[in-house]
Parts: structure tokens; C-alpha cells; sequence
């Protein structure tokens, strides 16, 4: 029996929760499409990608940020690269909400006051950290 799933350390707050792709006719005219399905990336999933993509760490530098081991690492950065693929082809939108994670300050680790933006709906819990 799988344990307790453990809150994953996060050192940022997304400003952007929300990527929905647009339509380009022939004519040049550019328009929302807004028939698009939708992926719910999770704010641990962006985290992986800032991490390893983004700011460029290691797997190992990366999952140690995280808190989580590199076998877990690498499935939250899987995920997160099938759940983007998925929408660039398909032309789905990202909506970044949810997830199992504490916001963390990048220097000594501890957690940051919490004050959301407009409309953010993340899934902030407090972990035993």
C-alpha cells in the first residue's frame, strides 16, 4: 500500500496561470479559439520544468531543490513534458492550478508567507518540512 504522498518544495509563484493557444486564419487575423480542450499542469510539474529546463540544474541538483528523490523527479518532469506536448499538438490550452507542494524561499528552504494572486487557485499545503 502506497504511503502519504509528500508535499514537493517549490521556489516560485507562477504570475501566468493560464496559456491557451490562437487561431490564425489566412488572412492574417488572429482570434482566440474557444472550442480548445484544456491540460491542468500542476504548479510541482512547472516547478520541474523551470528547474531542469529553464534554469538548466541537474537531475540530481533539481530533485534535491524539490525535495523529492530522482526516480520521482523524473516522473513530475515527465509528466509535465507529455501534459505540454499534448497541448502544442493538439492545440489544447495549459491551465496551471493544483498539485502537492509548499513554496519554499530559494536560499534557506523556509516556507514563504502565502499571499496569492488574483484568481490563483493553487493546491498550497503545509508540509511536515
Amino acid at each position: 500500500m502506497p504511503g502519504r504522498r509528500q508535499c514537493r518544495c517549490v521556489g516560485f509563484q507562477p504570475n501566468f496561470l493560464y496559456f491557451e493557444p490562437r487561431f490564425e486564419s489566412k488572412r492574417g487575423e488572429r482570434t482566440p479559439n474557444s472550442s480548445v480542450g484544456e491540460r491542468i499542469l500542476k504548479v510541482e510539474e512547472l516547478e520541474s520544468i523551470r528547474l531542469k529546463d529553464y534554469i538548466g540544474l541537474s537531475q540530481e541538483e533539481a530533485a534535491e531543490r524539490m525535495g523529492v528523490s530522482q526516480p520521482t523527479f523524473h516522473r513530475i518532469i515527465s509528466e509535465a513534458h507529455r501534459k505540454i506536448a499534448e497541448a502544442f499538438v493538439e492545440g489544447k490550452a495549459i491551465r496551471i492550478e493544483g498539485g502537492n507542494y509548499v513554496i519554499m524561499r530559494a536560499k534557506d528552504e523556509a516556507p514563504m508567507p502565502h499571499k496569492a494572486p488574483p484568481g490563483w487557485r493553487g493546491g498550497r499545503h503545509r508540509c511536515g518540512r
